[in-house]
This record gives structure tokens, C-alpha cells and sequence, in this order.
């Protein structure tokens, strides 16, 4: 009876595995699991009768299990890898001659019948597995044509105000192109990278803080110093080449209810800077123009005006005395706070610009109404011109649908008078708004970040929804035309010049969530000025950004119906030619760490609805693909504007999405909001609830197949795909901390540079890496002591001397190891 208990073992592991394969055939699904479940309880049964036909009958299930993993998996290792890992090693097991000496009854002998055909089953899988691991499906080479980069001492077409060696704004400069024109690390000598300096802020995340907290802030240098932002919105200032702390400022953020725990997020993307040495003086009657309506003059005003008739122009607040409050704060950063205020710093000493606002500071609650503490505030960097600092909202999702206002402001970047107001809930009337009135509630909001090209005096706006996501029977004119698009309005006036939408009546959470980037791009009509965003369902969408009209080709296609009650769908959607959107899921696409959890994803899989990209939220569960955190979210692109190339790191990751009707949401649900994808999200005011979870198994693996994030390059001349590799490893995300190279999501975005090297640190294994901007072939990478999901940056100190600088602390909601670290490397 020594086979007794190995017997049951696999009686229980046939018996598991068929009933799950009783339920994955009845959803219509592969019958593979029910038959090799009966063929491993045989197997079992014989185990225990010491019968030698045992080691026939399991060859028979290795052997039938290698073709079907073929037939399914193609040569994919990652893929084949689950379906036979455990079946081997079963199958060495019983060939072990302790179990193989006792399946025959009476004397010991070696039993010939089954050893040799379970042998070679064995081999065959084997065999297998060592020639499809020099496979690389997934991998697709190239290289992008070699120009010749900018000398470092030329400044960026459109950007003439910024140093090379400085990054005086989140995307680098106001164009939000992530390049920077130095030169001195290189593809030849990036792997000599070393660990120049490591400072702590100090701001951790704590118990009374909300689970999503997270360090995405991407610093900004300007000059002799580095400007940090924390989550809890502390401004420090550090020196460049050292790290040493010049000034610290903190706002000491308030919650209403004492505490943070209940808010959906608590993040700082970054600050923004300002100085009027940058800007060369304006001649007397354009200065004076500035100061009245005659600002409308720009050529974005003269074609919002044509569009839009008779608009007024707004006239702005009388200014205080703008010599006098600039002399006290020469250069400036402005800090958006998580309770809803906008401060203005002396970035030299960190002292409030007392003449700003009221005191140094602008309350954003303002005319915004009531709102539940954490629903509103601005997590991203205002953007800044010569005259205007300009700010958005961030807006709670799935709470209710009356939250407050996604207004766009625009306060005089001096004393911080009001001088213009884009609420997308009332876009014509752009003249600040009269005391005691509020904004439209619940209209778009923009919580992503501004570009600006001050040259056509337009801001650009990517756009998020109007909440709540998952259900729209309640939108109004307004969001249908212009949530989950780009919007450009006038610098000067803040009308409405274009628009564009990417996503029509949006159910999938579907925002613009990155920075816009600009470029003059080189194309057979000539060069244009382009504006690019990227997207959460994958394309690339490549505009003129003075008329808003396509470069590269967008056509409408036919997507899913079939919306819930109440609610309607789109017929068609807006695809770019420009794409990086995966194919359709099927059942075989279905992962896991073995047949077990393989099995749980396929009968999950089989019970959503699916019918591909853009298949409604249901009451059944839909699966969406790609997800809400998307191919693209607000990390962007980086943009060489000298090779005229997208440097990117697109994501897979399927999610799903349940209504829950209003009579089923449990009493106490909602005490704690946790993250965006915790809970049954309230949404009060519509027939439903919404769950959204990413897609995992039992183990929390993710249920389709890697690989799940890549780094990606783009001839934008050609506008086609040059190379992608898959990115990252599975070291600090799986129950092991084993480096396989699986190709990881990636939250935060990449920064490329003139040397021809750029770099990545948001994937969820905790690495700083460098990439050959011509192939992506990794050149470097560095540890960092915490999850990197922030856009690095690069800069020069004062001697010239360049530095690659990354925020490492982490994001609560993803999982990823917290702490509040800022890292800077540099060569030797």
C-alpha cells in the first residue's frame, strides 16, 4: 500500500481538475481539462492497485497535453510553460525506480510495460521546452534611421526660453515632448552608469493615508536647483549635484474629516516654474495689449472667434502692480496642494509670494461647490506662460453624478486674478464668473497634464469623462462632443479653438490620460506643427495642432452594442493608423502559473462577456481590453524631435467591469473608498453600481498571457512601429522573486535624449533601465529601493555634467513597494 497516498493525490487532482472542466465545457470552452482530469484519476486509481498500466495511461495524458499546448500555445515557452510544468515533473516522479519497482504485485521487479513510452513523453515535453526557449515571438528588431542629434547648445524648436541643461517643466518643457538635447551619456557608455546621490524627503505613506498614494511626481531643474514634490504636496529644493536639501515647504494639507484614509488618491505629479528673465521683454504696445482685451489678437483668438461668432472677449480683473509683484518673487513654483489650493513659492527660498492670491495662495474650492473630502483637486503641475498660470481638477470617478465642476482656470501668473474660465459644462462663456455662482456641476474635468505652444497661443487639453464611467445614460451635449478627447483652446481668452474625440460616448474609463506632446513634424506635405496623444485604448493619435485636423489617418469602425438599460452606445469608434491596441482575447489566451489557475481564467474568461475591444459594461461582467489603467496612461510618450521618433512603453493588462443594480449594493458598502479598483463604486444618481477589478486568477497572476509591457519606438516620418521588446520582469510581482523575463506593465512614462539613450523605471519590478533609442536594446539598468511609477528626468549641473534622476516611492494601488526616495545617477 505504499502507492496509496500518491494514488488519492492524483484521484484528487483528476477528480478537481474535471469538474472545472465540466464547467469550462458547459460555458462552451475547451474539453481538454474534463478528459485529462478523468485520464489523471485513472491514473490514480491505478496508482493504488499497483498497476503498471498506470505509467501507459499518464504517458497517454503528457503526450495528448504536449500536442494540445502546441495546437493552442503555438511555440510560445511562456505559454507552453504552465500547461505541462506540472504534468512533468508527475510524470519524472513516476519514473523514479522506488515507484516504478512497486507497480508490479509479488517479488520486486523493473516493469518494462509503460517506463518507456511515459519516458519518452517526458522527453518530447522536455525537448520542447529547452527549443522554444530561444524563441522570441513577441520581440519584433528593428532600428530607426541614425540622424544626427542637435548640439547641445541649441534650444528646441518652440522652446527657445529653456537651457539644454535644464527640465523646467514635467514633460521637459511646456511642448511635453520628455527629450532633453544632451548628449554626454551615449549608447557606448551608458552602461557605465553609477549611483551619483539618494535623498529621503522624509513623506511616507502612513496608516491614516488612502490606499492609493503614490509617488508619481517627475521633478523639474531649473538652473542650480532640483524641485521635488511629495504626495502630502511638500515642495523641497535640492542641489543638483549633490542632493543636498536648499529649502523645504510644507502646506500642511487639511482634510475636513481629520483624515485621508477615506480619499481615493493622495498624489503629486509635480510643480511648475516661472520666471520673467525667461521671456524677452514685449514691445510697449503689446505689453500694454496684454494688460486689456487686445490680447485677443492671437491667431488661436482670431479662429475661435471665427468659429464661434459672437463669444465676447473676456476682460480681465484689474492686475495689482505686476513690478511689484514680481520683484518680491522673481522666479516662481507653483504648487498644487491636495486640499484644492494653488501656491506660489520664491523658488530661491522657498517663502511664499505674498502678493499672490490672497497671501500666497489661490482656494480652488471656489465657486466649485460641495464636495466629499479628496474629490477635488488638481494632482497634476498647472501649466505656465509668460501672463497666465493655468489649472485643472481632478474629479472623483464612479461617486455620483453631481460632483464638482472639471473647470480649466486661468489666473494672472503675477497676483493671481482671475482672467479666464473654460468649464466644458458652459464653454462659450469663457469671462470669469460672477460672484456667488458656481460651476456646471459635474462637467469633464482634465486631470491629466497642459501642453502650450505660446508661439500659436494655444493650451492644449487632454480630457477625461463625465463621471461616472461606466454608465452614460445621463451625459449631455456637452461630454458627448468633448470628453476623452483633445481640446485647444486660446491662450488669451480660453475659447474653444478645436477639438477632437478619440473615444465617443465613453463607458471604459477611457481618458486622455497623458501630456500631449508637440512637435514640428516632417511629413511628404511639408513640416507640420503636430500634437500627439496617446491612449489609453491604444492608438496614437497624430493631429495638426493649429486646426486640429489628422496627419495620419483616422477612420471610424464598428464596435460592440448592446449597452445596459438606460444607456446607449456609440455605433462607431475613431482608430488611428498609428496603433499599438492588442488583438482580441480568446480562451487559449488564458494564463497561469499552472493548469489549475490556467482553468479558474478560461471558465472566467467564458462567463464575461467579450465581444472585443469596447464591449460594454454589463450586469453579467464584461471584460475590457485593454483596461482602465490602459495601453497608455499618463506617462505618454517621449518625442525626439530631431529623429523625428515616439519612444514608448505601451501595457496589456485586461480588467473587468460588472453593474450592480441599485438594490444589490450591499448597505455598507463605500465606507472605505480604498483605490479606483476596490469596492462597488457607488456612482448615486444612476440604476447601477460598478465593480472593476484588473483581471487576475486566484493567485493574482494575470489571467491572459504575457507578455504585458513592451518599450516601443516610431519613425514618425513613416508613422509605423520600428521595433518593440518586450520589458521588465516578474521579480518583485510574483510569490518568488524570480526574474523571469515576462514583459511587465509599466505606470509612467519614458524620456529620451540627444546621446541617442533613453530611459524607463515605471514597470513593477524596481529597476531605473536605459534603451539604444535605434534598436531598444537595454544598455543599463540600476535597483531602486522602491516601485519607480514615476517619469524620470535628465538634466546638467552648473558643470556641465550629465544626470539621469528618478522619484522611487512606490504606488499604493498597484502594490508595488512604497517609500519616498529620490535617486540621480551619472557617469563616472
Amino acid at each position: 500500500m505504499a502507492l496509496a497516498v500518491p494514488g488519492v493525490v492524483f484521484v484528487i487532482i483528476g477528480v478537481l481538475l474535471a469538474i472545472g472542466g465540466i464547467r469550462l465545457a458547459m460555458l462552451g470552452g475547451s474539453w481538454y481539462y474534463l478528459l485529462a482530469g478523468i485520464a489523471i484519476a485513472a491514473t490514480g486509481v491505478l496508482l493504488w492497485l499497483r498497476r503498471r498500466a498506470a505509467l501507459f495511461v499518464f504517458a497517454i495524458v503528457l503526450f495528448a497535453s504536449t500536442i494540445w499546448a502546441v495546437v493552442e500555445a503555438r511555440f510560445d515557452f511562456w505559454q507552453l510553460l504552465p500547461r505541462l510544468w506540472v504534468w512533468v515533473l508527475l510524470a519524472i516522479w513516476l519514473l523514479l525506480p522506488p515507484v516504478t519497482n512497486r507497480l508490479a504485485l509479488g517479488p520486486p521487479a523493473v516493469p518494462r510495460e509503460g517506463v518507456l513510452p511515459l519516458a519518452g513523453a517526458v522527453v518530447l515535453a522536455v525537448l520542447l521546452g529547452i527549443i522554444t526557449s530561444f524563441n522570441h515571438p513577441y520581440d519584433h528588431p528593428g532600428e530607426l534611421e541614425v540622424t544626427s542629434a542637435a548640439p547641445a547648445d541649441a534650444p528646441l524648436a518652440g522652446d527657445a526660453n529653456r537651457k539644454p541643461g535644464d527640465w523646467t517643466d514635467y514633460g521637459g518643457s511646456p511642448l511635453g515632448q520628455r527629450y532633453s538635447p544632451l548628449a554626454q551619456i551615449t549608447p557606448d557608455n551608458a552602461g557605465q552608469l553609477k549611483l551619483a546621490w539618494s535623498i529621503e524627503t522624509g513623506d511616507k505613506a502612513g496608516p491614516g493615508d488612502p490606499t492609493e498614494t503614490t509617488y508619481e511626481d517627475t521633478p523639474i531643474k531649473v538652473d542650480n536647483k532640483v524641485f521635488v514634490c511629495t504626495p502630502h504636496s511638500i515642495v523641497i529644493a535640492l542641489d543638483p549635484a549633490s542632493g543636498h536639501e536648499l529649502w523645504r515647504y510644507d502646506p500642511h494639507i487639511q482634510s475636513p474629516i481629520g483624515s485621508f484614509k477615506h480619499w481615493e488618491h493622495m498624489t503629486c505629479r509635480g510643480v511648475s516654474y516661472h520666471d520673467d528673465a525667461l521671456y524677452p521683454p514685449l514691445p510697449a504696445a503689446a505689453a500694454a495689449a496684454s494688460d486689456s482685451a487686445a490680447a485677443a489678437a492671437s491667431p488661436a483668438s482670431a479662429a475661435a472667434a471665427a468659429g464661434q461668432g459672437t463669444v465676447p472677449t473676456p476682460a480681465p480683473a484689474a492686475p495689482q502692480d505686476r513690478a511689484a509683484t514680481a520683484s518680491e518673487c522673481p522666479r516662481r513654483i507653483f504648487l498644487p496642494t491636495a486640499d484644492a489650493r494653488l501656491i506660489a513659492l520664491n523658488a530661491d527660498t522657498g517663502a511664499v509670494c505674498p502678493h499672490f492670491g490672497n497671501g500666497g495662495t489661490i482656494d480652488l474650492r471656489t465657486h466649485i461647490g460641495p464636495f466629499t473630502p479628496g474629490g477635488y483637486y488638481s494632482t497634476s503641475p498647472p501649466a505656465v506662460t509668460r501672463d497666465l498660470v493655468i489649472i485643472s481638477g481632478h474629479v472623483t470617478d464612479n461617486e455620483s453624478t453631481n460632483e464638482p465642476s472639471g473647470v480649466t482656470r486661468a489666473f494672472d501668473v503675477h497676483d493671481g486674478h482671475l482672467v479666464w474660465n473654460w468649464d466644458a459644462g458652459n464653454p462659450n462663456a469663457t469671462q470669469p464668473i460672477a460672484p456667488g455662482q458656481i460651476y456646471v456641476r459635474n462637467s469633464i474635468n482634465m486631470w491629466s497634464v497642459f501642453a502650450v505652444d505660446e508661439k500659436l497661443g494655444m493650451v492644449y487639453l487632454p480630457l477625461g469623462n463625465q463621471t461616472p464611467d461606466q454608465w452614460g445614460g445621463l451625459r449631455t451635449p456637452q461630454s458627448e462632443k468633448l470628453a476623452a478627447g483633445l481640446a485647444a483652446l486660446d491662450l488669451a481668452t480660453g475659447r474653444l479653438v478645436w477639438n477632437y474625440q478619440f473615444t465617443h460616448h465613453d463607458l471604459w474609463d477611457m481618458d486622455v490620460g497623458g501630456q500631449p506632446s508637440l512637435v514640428d513634424l516632417q511629413t511628404a506635405s511639408g513640416v507640420q506643427p503636430a500634437i500627439i496623444a496617446s491612449t489609453k485604448q491604444g492608438s496614437i493619435y497624430v493631429l495638426n495642432r493649429q486646426t486640429g485636423k489628422p496627419i495620419i489617418p483616422i477612420t471610424e469602425r464598428p464596435v460592440p452594442g448592446g449597452a445596459a438599460p438606460g444607456d446607449h452606445t456609440s455605433p462607431t469608434q475613431p482608430y488611428s493608423a498609428l496603433n499599438f491596441a492588442p488583438p482580441e482575447l480568446h480562451e487559449h489566451d488564458m494564463w497561469g502559473t499552472n493548469p489549475f489557475d490556467q482553468l479558474w481564467c478560461r471558465i472566467k474568461f467564458k462567463s464575461l462577456r467579450y465581444d472585443g475591444m469596447f464591449t460594454p459594461p454589463s450586469e453579467q461582467g464584461s471584460l475590457v481590453y485593454p483596461g482602465n489603467f490602459g495601453v497608455f496612461d499618463w506617462g505618454g510618450v517621449a518625442v525626439d524631435p530631431v529623429r523625428q521618433a515616439l519612444i514608448l512603453n505601451p501595457s496589456y493588462m485586461a480588467f473587468t467591469s460588472k453593474l450592480v443594480p441599485r438594490a444589490q449594493i450591499p448597505s455598507n458598502n463605500g465606507e472605505k473608498k480604498g483605490s479606483e479598483t476596490s469596492g462597488i463604486k457607488l456612482a448615486r444618481g444612476t440604476p447601477f453600481g460598478f465593480e472593476l477589478n484588473a483581471f487576475l486568477s486566484p493567485l493574482g497572476i494575470p489571467c491572459q498571457a504575457p507578455p504585458w509591457g513592451y518599450v516601443a519606438a516610431v519613425d514618425l516620418r513613416q508613422g509605423h512601429i520600428v521595433w518593440e521588446h518586450k520589458n521588465g520582469t516578474i521579480r518583485d510581482s510574483a510569490p518568488l522573486p524570480i526574474p523571469l523575463p515576462l514583459g511587465v506593465p509599466s505606470l509612467g512614462g519614458m524620456v529620451t535624449t540627444g546621446g541617442g539613450v533613453a530611459f524607463l523605471s515605471g514597470t513593477l519590478d524596481y529597476y531605473l533601465r536605459a534603451y539604444d533609442v535605434r534598436t531598444g536594446a537595454r544598455l543599463w539598468q540600476a535597483r531602486l529601493p522602491a516601485g519607480g511609477q514615476a517619469t524620470p528626468m535628465t538634466y546638467a549641473d552648473s558643470n556641465g555634467k550629465q544626470y539621469v534622476l528618478v522619484v522611487a516611492g512606490g504606488h499604493g494601488s498597484l502594490g508595488t513597494k512604497q517609500g519616498d526616495s529620490v535617486v540621480a545617477y551619472t557617469l563616472p
